[in-house]
């Protein structure tokens, strides 16, 4: 076990207890860990301990026994907004103890967006391997909009965000990668089936494209990918992901630039997809997680989205979809990601306290 003092400040705390208002009622709220830097993603194993990533390019595992950093961790390009980002535990990790990140990767004088396959060893204490099966194409400069979140479709593919990396045409080229959906393989290989395979000049692993900068992605209960990506000045969307489809940025936005010029033509065009939701002004939406009702029947369905710029936790429900309820107080302070547990607890990473936290009935 690493100390906390190898850790840096990182500590786990005899679990202090807070409390936050919701329709529901009065929400429970466990403090799991503090003094993490910079921390972008959460998910849960088998056995019942919790990864971590920090952006940074650090992994630790938070366990019973304390929290640990997970070595193995390969070359990450931590620039800007970019870094180690997104974890994925595959439905089969018991066996395949496979584990899947999303990361910034160092391209000659510029970064883009990559992801690795890693084998978690028996002993939780490193990766065994660090395999990169996937990257973007070379060409982006700077440090913004790298997306990147993950998730394991129920075809067994992987679904990943990459966000426009600050050049806004790109989100509207298909011989780039740049704002963007894609579906590869856990091998990395691209599916047949994706929509532009055939498509002359087009990347093949693109699976919906003209996003900004999806920075959360999750499946609903019927198994649809939904994702909420940064607008401008205005214009944070959720959108419900299709095959093939065009979500219009930077030609159609409800946002403006922050200059406050107009963005593209206006809100709407033909062949393009028009939002589920939208905020303005911008809320600065980070990790997403749809509900399965498991401790809340009554939120089953509901889409929860972390503010970065509010400090708040939003649910989204209805039809059409609407803003419903915020929770608010000083453990949602630029809340990064939030995670539905597999006992139903919601879990909520705050990049502003550097902590994560566990709220229950």
């Amino acid at each position: 076990m690493v100390s906390a003092a190898a850790l840096g400040t990182c500590a786990v705390l005899p679990n202090p207890v807070f409390a936050l208002s919701s329709s529901a009622g009065t929400l429970q709220v466990e403090e799991m860990a503090r003094g993490l830097d910079n921390p972008w993603s959460v998910g849960f194993l088998p056995d019942g301990s919790v990864l971590i990533t920090e952006r940074d390019g650090r992994l630790l595992r938070l366990s019973k026994g304390g929290l640990a950093e997970v070595a193995g961790v390969g070359q990450i390009a931590a620039v800007g907004q970019g870094g180690l980002l997104d974890v994925m535990v595959p439905k089969d990790f018991s066996e395949s103890r496979e584990l899947y990140f999303t990361f910034a990767k160092r391209q000659g004088n510029g970064a883009g967006t990559a992801v690795a396959r890693a084998r978690l060893g028996e002993t939780a204490e490193r990766l065994d391997r660090w395999d990169v099966i996937f990257e973007i194409t070379p060409g982006s400069s700077g440090g913004r909009h790298f997306g990147s979140r993950m998730v394991e479709g129920r075809d067994g593919y992987l679904y990943f965000t990459v966000g426009d990396r600050g050049d806004r045409p790109s989100s509207q080229d298909l011989a780039r990668e740049n704002g963007s959906v894609l579906r590869i393989a856990r091998d990395g290989g691209i599916p047949s089936d994706n929509p532009f395979t055939q498509t002359t000049g087009a990347r093949p692993a693109i699976w919906s494209w003209g996003h900004r900068n999806p920075q959360g992605a999750a499946l609903d209960l019927e198994g649809n990918l939904w994702v909420s990506e940064h607008g401008a000045k205005g214009g944070d969307e959720v959108n419900h992901v299709r095959k093939g489809a065009n979500y219009g940025w930077p030609v159609i936005s409800y946002g403006r630039h922050y200059s406050g010029e107009k963005i593209g033509i206006g809100t709407e065009a033909d062949g393009m997809e028009q939002p589920e939701f939208y905020w303005d002004p911008s809320m600065a939406p980070s990790g997403m997680m749809i509900y399965s009702g498991k401790l809340w029947p009554e939120w089953r369905g509901s889409i929860f989205v972390g503010s970065l710029k509010f400090d708040y936790l939003a649910r989204l429900d209805g039809n059409p979809l609407q803003e419903v309820e915020q929770f608010k107080g000083r453990e949602t302070e630029r809340v990064r990601d939030v995670r539905e547990a597999p006992d139903g607890s919601i879990w909520v990473l705050s990049a502003g306290r550097g902590a994560l936290y566990r709220l229950t009935p």
